[in-house]
């Protein structure tokens, strides 16, 4: 079962820059989309469909324009759970869940905290998120919750570790949420199989950021420990090139 999470900063965007014809050669039995910044209605799903990607599904923010995951699959899910039932996550589009054979696949983009009242907001969500999937794995053990997390867990995992320690997505208190999210039952899929640096997944549009490789690994597959024994192997895809993230991917035996 291949996995792929990709925060495309506006599905229509990306579609206009080759994200269809990328997604045929890529091929991944599930996609996980973040920030697609669309409703359902202003696209043309057929496309998807032509694609490969019968079955599709979408969760966008109340606010047009703004935050949305989506998930398309080759294959129909048993389950599909939109949102977490929490008001204020669910009103921005954050949350959506697949449940293939056994094996649960989420979409999840975090909010980020660009000012002082969205970094309290994004304390609040984390908070309440580890709640959630506290909850969840008890009926759903065998959980993968990819997509964008909006934190860098180590100083391996960004260019500039020392000038970037009071800016938020590598804030102490939000890679300590992070590895305690770890330590709750999950691998960081793509830490487990590389431990190599200068590997990221999102570069500012500012500065030529991507093409000095100076990036933040903001993009996770968290794997619960129960398929430890499954996974297969996990990269980074940073050739595909129709956002400021890349994509990422988890392949597990199911």
């Amino acid at each position: 079962m291949k996995i792929i999470s990709y925060n495309v900063n506006g599905i229509r965007a990306a579609i206009n820059k080759g994200f269809l014809d990328w997604l045929q050669s890529a091929d991944p039995d599930v996609i996980c989309l973040q920030e697609i910044k669309a409703l359902k209605e202003q696209l043309d799903l057929s496309l998807f469909e032509e694609a490969g990607y019968k079955y599709h599904y979408w969760f966008s923010a109340q606010k047009k324009g703004y935050s949305g995951v989506a998930i398309l699959s080759k294959k129909e899910p048993d389950h599909v759970e939109f949102g977490t039932g929490i008001d204020y996550m669910d009103f921005e589009g954050r949350n959506l869940r697949a449940d293939f054979s056994g094996v649960s696949v989420m979409s999840l983009y975090l909010p980020s905290g660009t000012n002082i009242a969205r970094l309290e907001h994004k304390l609040k969500y984390m908070a309440d998120f580890q709640t959630y999937i506290n909850k969840l794995k008890e009926t759903h053990p065998n959980l993968i919750v990819c997509g964008d997390y909006n934190i860098c867990h180590q100083a391996i995992d960004i260019h500039d570790p020392v000038r970037n320690k009071n800016v938020s997505g590598f804030l102490p208190v939000e890679r300590e949420w992070i590895g305690n999210f770890i330590d709750s039952g999950f691998i960081d899929s793509f830490r487990h199989f590389n431990k190599e640096p200068h590997q990221y997944s999102w570069w500012s549009y500012r500065a030529n950021s991507r093409a000095n490789n100076k990036g933040w690994r903001l993009d996770y597959a968290m794997v619960s420990s129960a398929l430890q024994e499954k996974l297969k192997r996990a990269v980074i895809l940073p050739e595909a090139k129709h956002s400021d993230h890349c994509p990422i991917l988890v392949e597990i035996d199911n």
